[in-house]
């Protein structure tokens, strides 16, 4: 069995899933994704009704496509494409959309690296030309998992970048969608109690990794004192991941593969 490229470990950082939300809200930015995701008909993928599976199926996507063999890639893919039959935009719905679009894909991976790298810079520190094209060209499997062909995968970072440019053209959040996104920013998924305490921490996290053109999107306002307490923020977290050892910089990662591993032995539900 062949595993992932080791230098994408290196992209695996658990406490960046500090930025979840923030990359939820890129990845709906595209209107064919926010609806596919807002209409979705698949009730067990509901990240509202039920929080705890849709957090694991998510996690663990993000964990074998960049950790795990190809077979165990194959076999989350297969898993996955039984949900996203079903996710298909209908007559009524305000756009068209399909799961099993690949350009789509392709734009839920392109945030998904974005995400990665920006932390590993807030928490690690800059990389190096070198390093980071290397990360980038690993990335690709957090689109091919699915239905996104190696040769969609920009060449480089540069290629990357121009993508990147083209795609922001796209991102449009309408009062619908920006109404769904912000009840994720506030955790209102949670029992009202936990949304309560640690809401507004979370919308202060999640609207701090928004990009500039996201957070307009949001409406979310961001004040140069903002952005200063967020930066020490990082700077805290980012210590505590550098003093870590390996097993627990990767956590919860590296628990949902073994997770998803036990689940391949004993046949039970992958998704």
């Amino acid at each position: 069995m062949m595993a992932a490229p080791a230098r994408l470990d290196d992209a695996m950082i658990g406490a960046g899933l500090l930025a979840g939300g923030a990359n939820v809200i890129m990845q709906l930015a595209h209107p064919s994704v926010g609806y596919g995701v807002y209409e979705s008909r698949v009730d067990s993928g509901n990240l509202f009704k039920h929080p705890i599976k849709r957090s694991r199926t998510t996690v663990t996507y993000l964990a074998v496509a960049a950790l795990g063999t190809d077979e165990e890639r194959a076999a989350y893919r297969k898993a996955v494409n039984v949900s996203h039959a079903q996710v298909r935009s209908t007559e009524s719905s305000p756009v068209s959309y399909n799961a099993f679009d690949p350009k789509l894909q392709l734009w839920v991976a392109a945030c998904l690296y974005r995400g990665f790298e920006d932390v590993y810079e807030a928490f690690i520190g800059p990389l190096d030309p070198e390093r980071a094209e290397e990360i980038y060209r690993h990335s690709s499997v957090l689109g091919t998992t699915l239905q996104v062909r190696e040769d969609m995968w920009p060449a480089d970072r540069r290629a990357f970048e121009e993508y990147w440019a083209d795609a922001l053209a796209e991102v449009s959040i309408d009062d619908t969608v920006r109404e769904y996104l912000m009840g994720i920013a506030d955790l209102e998924f949670l029992p009202g109690f936990v949304s309560r305490v640690l809401g507004p921490v979370n919308r202060f996290v999640t609207t701090g990794f928004l990009p500039g053109v996201f957070r307009e999107q949001m409406k979310l306002d961001w004040t140069a004192r903002d952005q200063r307490r967020f930066e020490r923020l990082l700077r805290a977290i980012g210590l505590a991941v550098r003093l870590s050892p390996r097993p627990l910089r990767e956590f919860p990662f590296n628990a949902y593969l073994w997770d998803l591993r036990r689940r391949l032995r004993t046949g039970r539900p992958l998704v």
